[in-house]
């Protein structure tokens, strides 16, 4: 199976299944020095794991992060850091019965169509199981990044037809609720919505939003390896993520270009900035110093407990009911996950940028 890495030069790799004895991800191209243990990663994991919150699935994991290599007195040393997550609470014999038919809005038909098998427990490599793995690395990533002093803050920015309010923005609240919202009446609301549709056995999506600061300009390159193409293929690859908006997103179509346009001025440090930021912090696939703003919309959990048509390996068309242990709503758990993808790209367009102009090159080996 090819696609289970991502990046040039900060590179990780993603292994395991959903019911398979562990999930792991090895990373390679982090930089020696980096004050590194089980303790900076495990805050990260606790925030994505399942069954804390009446929000997600009942499934107990541990996710007990255990570091394989790559660590030396504390500090990495440049080599590939291999870190597992060991399974401990699968229950694969409530997915038995669906072995032979095709749950809808999951990847069962498609994953068979192209290797003429799938493992349906959970969903084997398309589970949301994985996304374990990448948040182990992503808490690597954003400690490398604090080291250089760029931040990020990722929280729900919707679910369903409940957004914040951006007057009501409170960065605090954000870990208050088990949605992480920054606006605690919209996060009341949402709760209220969840409960309603939850009742009715269906489920519902929202959005995720991420702003990254302190990102200096000049980082991405113009074509191909643009930063904000980076960062939108690294968010489409978490599955239920089915729109990627940079800035004013889609907005954009509704705006003259005069209104669209970002004004440069001269800051009271004496630097260049803008005036607004409707670009979200991205020229030309080229980070221009300001806020890099990504939202990353998720569709509703397709694991429901309501009736539906489909169709088996026979051909013929049936009616389902799925069982087992499932989230109403990914987007809580999910907003670790675009912080850790959003922080592995950022390090490897940062890691890639030391070679684009000779003077850094001369800097470094004079």
């Amino acid at each position: 199976m090819a696609g289970s890495s991502i990046g040039t030069i900060f590179r990780i790799t993603t292994w395991g299944e959903s019911h398979g004895k562990a999930i792991g991800v090895v990373i390679d191209g982090c930089p020696a020095g980096l004050p590194l243990s089980e303790a900076d990663i495990q805050p990260y994991l606790d925030r994505r794991k399942p069954g804390q919150s009446k929000y997600s699935t009942p499934r107990k994991e541990n996710d007990e992060i255990e570091i394989l290599s790559g660590i030396f007195e504390g500090k990495t040393t440049g080599t590939p850091i291999s870190m597992l997550l060991y399974n401990t609470s699968q229950q694969s014999k409530d997915y038995s019965d669906i072995a032979s038919y095709y749950r809808p809005g999951h990847a069962d038909y498609t994953f068979d169509s192209k290797y003429g098998f799938r493992d349906y427990r959970g969903g084997g490599r398309s589970s949301g199981r994985e996304t374990a793995a990448r948040v182990a690395a992503g808490a690597v990533a954003i400690k490398l990044l604090e080291q250089l002093g760029i931040s990020i803050t990722t929280y729900t920015r919707s679910i369903g037809n409940i957004c914040i309010d951006k007057n009501k923005f409170d960065i605090n609240e954000i870990n208050n609720n088990m949605l992480y919202m920054p606006d605690a009446e919209a996060a009341i609301n949402a709760g209220k919505l969840i409960e309603e549709i939850s009742k009715d056995k269906d489920s519902i999506g929202g959005c995720v939003e991420c702003i990254i600061q302190g990102v200096p300009a000049g980082i991405g390159d113009p074509v191909f390896e643009k930063l904000d193409a980076n960062l939108s293929k690294a968010l489409m690859s978490i599955g239920a993520v089915k729109a990627i908006e940079i800035g004013d997103g889609i907005n954009v179509t509704k705006n003259k270009g005069s209104e669209n346009n970002d004004a440069f001025c001269i800051n009271d440090n004496g630097a260049i900035s803008k005036k607004t930021n409707h670009a979200g912090g991205i020229l030309g696939g080229i980070s221009d110093g300001s806020d890099i703003i990504v939202r990353a919309s998720f569709k509703a959990t397709p694991s429901i407990f309501k009736e539906q048509s489909t169709v088996n390996r026979n051909g013929e068309e049936i009616e389902i009911a799925i069982k087992g242990r499932h989230d109403p709503i990914v987007v809580p758990r999910a907003v670790v996950v675009v912080e850790s993808m959003a922080a592995i790209t950022i390090v490897d367009s940062l890691l890639l940028n030391m070679s684009a102009v000779l003077d850094n090159v001369k800097k470094f080996y004079n």
